[in-house]
Parts: C-alpha cells; structure tokens; sequence
C-alpha cells in the first residue's frame, strides 16, 4: 500500500510500517536535523518544509498515497510540555486532519501523547475526518504491551474511508502482550548494567531504574546524575556505584531502532529527536493490526480506490 509520513521526524513510524510490508514513498518534516537523519536511513525521499503551507497539499498528492500516518507535535498536549494548546503547535493535528480530507487516502494514522483524548483540537480533527467519510478507531496504547521495552502510552487514531465505526480496535488490542515487557526481556545483559539513572521531573519521584522492568517513557532530555542526588524510597538501588545514565544510543535501542539506524547532528539534537520519535515497533504493531485486518476482509480495498486491487499489498 503507497504511504507517506507526515510529521514523520526521524522515521520511526515511517520505519516500523515498512518493517510491515508498507511501502513508504515519502516523508515529510521541517525540522533540518530530523529530515538529515530521515534520508540517510531510508531510499525514499524526505521534504523538509512547512506542513502548514497550501503548496504542500499538491506535493503529497503527486504520490497518490493510499495512506497516511503520521504523529502531529505534541509538546502543547504533553505532561513533558506546557499543556496549553494556545501555542500554536497543536493546531497542526487540525491541519494533518485538513491534509487527510482533501486527498482522502483510503486510510490515515495518527499518533499523539494520551492527553491528546482532552484537547480541543482533536475533536475538531476527529470531526473533520468523519465528515470526510472516514470510520475511525480510537486506541491508547501501552508500548510494553506491543514488542517496546517502554511504559510509553500513546493514542492512535486510525481511520478508513468508508469503513465502520471502531472497526479496528479487536485488532489492536488481540495481539497485545500478557505482561510488560522488561529492558532484560529485549536487550538481555548487552547493556553491562543492572541499574540506570533517568532524570525524573522532580525530585518527589523515583530516579534508578533496573533493566528487569520496562523503562519509562524516553524523553527528549537525557541529563547526568547531579552531585547531590539524594536517593528516592522508591529507586531501584540506593548504591550509587552501581548504576549511571542510559547513552544516547542506548536510549534509541530502547525506543527499539534497529543497532544499524544511522545518527548524526548534536548530541542535544539525537536525545531530542529520539525522544520524539514512534517507537518503531509500536509502529510496527499497529502497522500489522492494519494488515491483519485487511487480510480478514480484502474487499475493503475496493471502496475508495477499486484500481488498487491490482496491486500487490504485501
């Protein structure tokens, strides 16, 4: 299935869709580094520009993409973030609604931080999408549950023209795991360490870790162990000789990008970027609940796009 990314950052949701069998025609982002980093780990093209801008309507097009994922920025709804939608950015979830209803792909697939369920502007996408004709399906999903050693809750929206109602949430929910799965559990001891440090955003929570539970959510910040931390009753060691920050490449491990993905720009820019991206195998997991579904009723395909049962899906 032809598919674009908009909003894609460093491409892991980009990646974990064509780990699925996807195929990717192009990404876009304006963020510089982010776009770098998108096109030396991928043969497709990235566009690195404003999303807000008309023009951009008439480049995605050009690809005829059948869908379209993609995760909106999401500081304005995030607990890392100032909460407040008035800045601006969440606007642009509007926006990537605006984009779906004009070329109406036969699918769409957003991600956002769970909070994004309170916002305004969601509702207002949501509305846009249904009078586009789209079925949508909401879902919070916790990524230790689909193949990412992480308690990162993230809302997918996934919609399909002229579908049902709902009509994907058995299927992102069937193949979710029976427990949490642990760092150990995925990286087994490569990492040389029991225990890490993660900068907590007060000191009135735990800041040691162990590799023998899922991390919590990987933010754009990676800071160094001050001086005088003074332990947390709730951390995982209260030696401190045993235990020390995650690096960045370890931190995007986590986030599930293959040891291969290729990283550039500051060490600032990587932290930041890794933090903001999907991890690539919750992509991955909802990618597969899209083509499982498809696979139990391939008539869908014949709805919005008939020339489409001619392609070869997978």
């Amino acid at each position: 299935m032809k598919t674009v990314e908009l909003f894609s950052g460093c491409g892991g949701m980009s990646l974990g869709f064509q780990n699925a069998g996807f195929a990717i025609q192009a990404g876009f982002d304006s963020w510089k580094i982010a776009c770098d980093v998108y096109q030396a780990n991928f043969d497709h093209p990235i566009y690195c520009l404003d999303l807000s801008h008309e023009t951009v309507i008439e480049l995605i097009a050009q690809f005829n993409p059948e869908m379209i994922i993609g995760g909106p920025p999401c500081q304005d709804f995030s607990s890392a973030g100032k909460r407040d939608e008035s800045l601006g950015r969440a606007d642009l979830t509007i926006r990537y609604a605006q984009i779906v209803s004009t070329l109406r792909p036969q699918w769409v697939v957003m991600e956002n931080v769970d909070r994004v369920i309170k916002s305004k502007s969601l509702q207002i996408a949501k509305q846009l999408l249904s009078e586009a004709g789209y079925g949508l399906t909401e879902q919070v999903l916790v990524a230790s549950l689909c193949g990412v050693p992480q308690n990162r809750k993230r809302y997918f929206l996934v919609g399909e023209l002229n579908g049902e109602q709902n009509a994907l949430k058995p299927y992102l929910q069937h193949n979710l795991a029976q427990k949490p799965m642990t760092i150990h559990d995925y990286l087994g001891d490569t990492l040389n360490t029991e225990f890490y440090y993660r900068h907590p955003r007060s000191y009135q929570r735990r800041a040691i870790f162990s590799i023998y539970e899922p991390s919590p959510t990987i933010r754009g910040v990676n800071r160094p162990i001050p001086q005088n931390y003074q332990p947390h009753p709730s951390d995982a060691t209260h030696t401190k000789a045993n235990f020390r920050p995650l690096t960045t490449l370890e931190r995007s491990y986590l986030q599930t990008f293959p040891h291969t993905f290729k990283w550039h720009g500051t060490k600032t820019q990587m932290e930041q970027l890794i933090g903001n991206a999907v991890p690539v195998k919750l992509a991955e997991y909802v990618a597969r609940a899209i083509k499982q579904y498809l696979e139990d009723a391939p008539h869908q395909m014949t709805r919005a796009h008939p020339e489409s049962v001619q392609l070869s899906l997978w």
